[in-house]
């Protein structure tokens, strides 16, 4: 049976922890983020911690905290680990959302969750004024495997186009160059349309099918291998293979026989971002020192606000955000899981 604690300290923030004989899963009470799925067979955490020390977001204060930076995403910035909940925008605010004090991804990532067991689960919940959304996420184990079931319920009287999207980040030491890999139940793709960063090396708004991305010198770029370049950024769009039910994402390091999955039913998330950030970033809090992929999965392909997301309109005959209904709740279900292989897996199933 797993056990829960409901108040930690996890690298000198506010969090709570359910664990078994095998995984240890801890969540930040404020954001909300799984900072860390902790496999005790292979004694590492695939998810991402950044180099610089975080703080509360609701200690975050621009005048003080230039560390941070000084656009959007700061106060996120601010707190940001691992696995964390982008809703109800992927991207960056537009100018007056930002002015109202919308956060970049949306303030489901640096809100203040209230937490409590049940059952033998992890229930974290938060009711975010400014978007009038509630959300509840429960979080149970069972042997190596993290089961999660998310509802978001509209507060409003009017239906809403809304972006939600699961911003899994993986880092050191799990992630390393030219040797982590990966297996994505992926078909269509496209480069993100505009400059991305300083380091961008894939052909910007370019289309290609899964894993063969080409790089702006014309050669074909697998993406199921971790980079070794010097430094790089670069983000892709994938399209979930239409012709399954469910959708996946594996990633494997070698050096640890240990492989990370997710698992989630296609139709709820149709699509997975990959973003790559490798020691690029030179302005604050990044620093050149971060070195990270995301696995991104959600109802939305690219990081934009929420006009030109709705503007957007399909990709590959598919849409490209979800209708909230009025005072209506939506629930998805996902897995996370650790195994412990040899080689990567090449295909990942629901359920499990």
């Amino acid at each position: 049976m797993p056990t829960t604690d409901l108040d930690i300290r996890y690298r000198e923030r506010r969090a709570a922890r359910i664990e078994n004989h095998a995984l240890r899963v801890t969540v930040l009470l404020e954001g909300g983020h799984i900072a860390e799925i902790f496999d005790k067979v292979a004694s590492v955490n695939p998810l991402w911690t950044p180099q610089w020390a975080s703080i509360e977001p609701s200690a975050y204060d621009r005048h003080t905290h230039v560390q941070f930076g000084s656009g959007s995403d700061a106060r996120l910035l601010a707190g940001i680990m691992g696995h964390n909940l982008c809703l109800d925008i992927f991207g960056g605010p537009s100018d007056e959302e930002a002015a109202a004090g919308v956060s970049a991804h949306g303030d489901g990532s640096v809100a203040r969750y209230d937490v409590d067991r049940s059952e033998g689960a992890l229930v974290t919940r938060v009711h975010l004024p400014a978007m009038q959304l509630a959300v509840e996420r429960r979080i149970e184990l069972s042997d190596r495997t993290v089961a999660i079931r998310e509802t978001v319920e509209n507060l409003m009287a009017f239906d809403r186009p809304i972006a939600w999207t699961q911003h899994v980040t993986l880092g050191p030491p799990f992630l390393q160059k030219g040797v982590t890999e990966f297996r994505v139940s992926a078909t269509r793709s496209k480069v993100f349309e505009d400059e991305f960063g300083a380091d961008d090396y894939l052909q910007p708004a370019a289309d290609f099918e899964w894993p063969f991305a080409p790089s702006t010198g014309g050669a074909q770029v697998d993406l199921r291998r971790f980079t070794d370049a010097r430094a790089s950024t670069a983000y892709t769009a994938h399209l979930m293979n239409p012709a399954r039910a469910t959708a996946f994402f594996v990633a494997f390091n070698p050096a640890a026989n240990v492989a990370l999955g997710y698992v989630w039913k296609r139709p709820d998330f149709p699509w997975l971002g990959i973003w790559e950030e490798n020691f690029s970033r030179t302005q604050p809090p990044w620093n050149g020192r971060e070195l990270t992929r995301g696995m991104e999965f959600g109802v939305s392909p690219f990081p934009e606000s929420r006009r030109r997301m709705v503007e957007r309109g399909p990709m590959f005959e598919t849409p490209t955000y979800r209708w909230l209904p009025a005072r209506a709740r939506l629930e998805v279900e996902y897995c996370a899981l650790t195994r412990t292989v040899d080689a990567i897996p090449e295909s990942l199933e629901w359920p499990l």
